[in-house]
C-alpha cells in the first residue's frame, strides 16, 4: 500500500480504482473494434451464415460485458449488496 493512500477515504479509493478499470476496458474495446473490422476487410469481407459480418459478434458480446461493467461502476456502485446485508445483520443483532 502506498503512503499517500493512508490519508484517502477507502470507499472513494475503491470507486476510483473501479472507474479507472472501466475506462481501461472501454478504451481497449474502442481500439479492438476497428482492428476486427480491418481484419474482416483484409481477409475478403466474408459474411456469417446469418448474413452479418463476423466482427458484429465479438462487438456485441464484448459490448454487453462493457455495459455491465459500466452499470456496476457508475450506476449500481451505491447498492453494494454485501454492505447492505452486513448493516442489516448489525441492526438485527442490536437489542
Amino acid at each position: 500500500m502506498e503512503n499517500s493512500q493512508f490519508n484517502k477515504d477507502p470507499e472513494l479509493w475503491e470507486l476510483a480504482k473501479k472507474r479507472v478499470g472501466f475506462k481501461s476496458h472501454f478504451f481497449t474495446y474502442m481500439a479492438m473494434v476497428p482492428f476486427f473490422w480491418l481484419i474482416w476487410l483484409l481477409t475478403g469481407a466474408e459474411r456469417t451464415d446469418a448474413g452479418l459480418p463476423w466482427p458484429v459478434w465479438p462487438m456485441a458480446g464484448w459490448g454487453i460485458g462493457l455495459l455491465f461493467h459500466f452499470l456496476g461502476v457508475y450506476v449500481f456502485h451505491k447498492y453494494n449488496l454485501v454492505e447492505r446485508e452486513y448493516e442489516k445483520l448489525e441492526r438485527d443483532r442490536k437489542p
